[in-house]
């Protein structure tokens, strides 16, 4: 059959068919990285027309905590029924959550929805990032995984200005609506571009279910009190005990359930894989340090610095310039020297950068802390797509979903126990430094109106301390993921030659022992071969 006709995936040197494919991506991936940010600065418009002050911050928990527990769902589904299907049913589910936002009555109400809007956004993440992966060699990955990379990056720092343009200048519901023409030329050049070939026959198990329901409800109630403990209700109150006691129970099932599944949500394979069991607690790490920049940042540019909110986003900003550029040439690091050293340089350097941030002057210039986030950025890229591009290409087109899947899980893990951790870290060192005087927030809303603060310098030094000593668990957890790496990663990942998806799904078993030999032989094949 010619390249490029029906029934054929656009394949690595298809661009004609490709490119339709590829800003279809980058369509779907700014739709899911605009809707994590775009909420915020709208939340006094929102307040103010549907009510529920109280309950607001669940707009980012609930949409958070769906597209996080959907994940390994999304992953292990793309797997069994291919790529486009899952694409496509997220895509719609997404749609239909933002057209119901849109038309909200209540705060309630436009909970509920958002949370369907990350029903959807966990199969636009994790989908995305596994096709970029089968519609590019490996020489070619790291273009495509830069794209992607600049685009959620632009998307997330732009969020929040685009959803106060829209929410002074016209309703907030617009907000979820513009996602509708965006979303409707994704899923068009999806349904239209992306060509699936049918692959061999395979005998499978029933699709795990009961395993999908438990991992669900096993997610959502763990992240639930690790997102509202400290915040909602104390981490010692019933509220917080019953929770981590019911998911831990939820988690013990998890594991009986996927033991005797015929195909697992959650494979044993993902944690008894060396190369994917590293990169995946590495990049946790990863998802725990970067909640020092993306959370506190702003709040320390704005009440130490004195800067406005547009300035104070700008020193954020410059991390997304050099990431995406660093990410783009780690390829010519990594074929050199592969996947691992390279990752390990550039964890390395960024635990240096976080470990400085402490040490610029009080109360500083701009340009300082701007100057290490334009550092950190290029030392995060050559870690983070070095392992996402290794990890991808130690399995099969059959598996690729579900170890795609088990990455951006972990990272999500990650960034939502940083949030807590360091949310309580930090409200710790300014409860010492203020007496009991409030949490970050207050502190931070107080400095908004100095005149109405008996020592705003006292404030400003306590704010500077507590985000100091974020900054050093960050590079704790720089660390960590630097000792993983170095001790439980294998030096070369184990690649494996690309195949065709028709004849892997067929081949599949045997893919995973040739893997699982791979890894414990740890050969020295070259990760750009």
């Amino acid at each position: 059959m010619p390249s490029g006709s029906r029934g054929t995936p656009p394949g690595p040197h298809d661009g004609r068919r490709r490119g339709p494919v590829v800003a279809a991506l980058m369509l779907a991936m700014a739709l899911a990285a605009l809707d994590s940010t775009i909420v915020s600065t709208a939340i006094p418009q929102i307040v103010g027309d549907l009510g529920g002050f109280s309950v607001f911050s669940w707009l980012f928990s609930g949409y958070l905590l769906a597209v996080t527990v959907t994940l390994p769902i999304y992953g292990k589904l793309s797997d069994t029924f291919g790529r486009k299907p899952v694409l496509i049913a997220g895509s719609i589910l997404f749609l239909i959550g933002s057209a119901l936002c849109a038309v909200a009555w209540n705060m309630g109400a436009l909970i509920a929805f958002r949370v369907i809007q990350g029903l959807g956004g966990g199969a636009l993440q994790g989908t995305v990032q596994t096709l970029a992966a089968d519609l590019y060699p490996l020489k070619e990955r790291p273009k495509i995984q830069a794209k992607l990379s600049t685009v959620w990056a632009t998307s997330s720092v732009a969020g929040p200005a685009l959803g106060g343009l829209i929410a002074a200048y016209a309703d907030w519901r617009w907000i979820f609506l513009i996602n509708l023409p965006i979303g409707a030329v994704a899923l068009w050049l999806i349904v239209r571009h992306l060509h699936e070939p049918e692959r061999a026959a395979v005998t499978r198990g029933p699709v795990d279910w009961a395993g999908a329901l438990t991992v669900f409800a096993c997610g959502g109630i763990l992240l639930t009190a690790l997102v509202q403990g400290g915040v909602a209700w104390g981490w010692l109150s019933a509220r917080s005990l019953a929770l981590f006691g019911g998911g831990l129970l939820l988690a013990a099932a998890v594991v009986v359930i996927e033991r005797r599944a015929a195909e697992p949500i959650i494979p044993g394979w993902v944690w008894r894989r060396r190369t994917i069991a590293a990169v995946n607690l590495a990049l946790g790490a990863l998802g725990l340090l970067m909640v020092a920049p993306t959370v506190f940042l702003p709040t320390y540019a704005q009440s130490v610095l004195g800067l406005a909110p547009i300035a104070a986003g700008f020193v954020l900003s410059v991390m997304t310039l050099s990431w995406p550029v660093s990410a783009a040439l780690s390829q010519h690091v990594y074929r050199r020297l592969g996947f691992r050293d390279t990752a390990l340089i550039g964890i390395g350097a960024a635990a240096l950068f976080l470990f400085a941030f402490p040490f610029l002057p009080y109360p500083g210039q701009a340009w300082q802390p701007a100057l290490i986030m334009l550092l950190l950025g290029a030392a995060l890229g050559l870690f983070q797509l070095p392992l996402i591009v290794g990890v991808q290409s130690t399995v099969g087109w059959s598996e690729r979903g579900t170890a795609t899947a088990s990455v951006l899980f972990c990272r999500q893990i990650g960034q939502t126990l940083g949030a807590a951790l360091f949310g309580a870290v930090a409200n710790g060192v300014l409860t010492s430094r203020l007496g009991g005087a409030g949490s970050l927030d207050s502190v931070a809303r107080a400095l908004e109106n100095p005149a109405s603060v008996a020592d705003p310098e006292r404030l400003r030094r306590a704010v500077d301390s507590a985000v100091d000593t974020v900054y050093v668990g960050a590079g704790c957890a720089a660390v960590l993921a630097l000792l993983v790496l170095a001790f439980l990663a294998p030096r070369r990942f184990p690649v494996i030659g690309a195949q065709s998806p028709e004849n892997e799904a067929a081949k599949a078993p045997e893919s995973r022992k040739n893997t699982a030999r791979a890894e414990r032989e740890n050969p020295l094949n070259r990760p750009a071969e």
